[in-house]
């Protein structure tokens, strides 16, 4: 997936913080915990793009 990847986990990462934190200012709990999902999941999905990378660059390294 590369770099476009990459952006759009941190953009969704962006979107459940302030999702989280309009949820939290209107004191509306349903809107904060779906914030917290976004973020939660576009965390995930980023350290899946790094563990991607890490095998990939493993696989230059030893020549395979």
């Amino acid at each position: 997936m590369g770099m476009l990847g990459k952006l759009k986990n941190r953009a969704q990462r962006a979107k459940g913080r302030a999702k989280e934190s309009a949820g939290r200012a209107s004191r509306d709990p349903y809107l904060e915990a779906e914030g917290r999902k976004d973020r939660v999941s576009g965390g995930a999905k980023q350290a899946g793009e790094k563990a991607k990378d890490a095998a990939r660059e493993m696989g230059r390294t030893t020549g395979r």
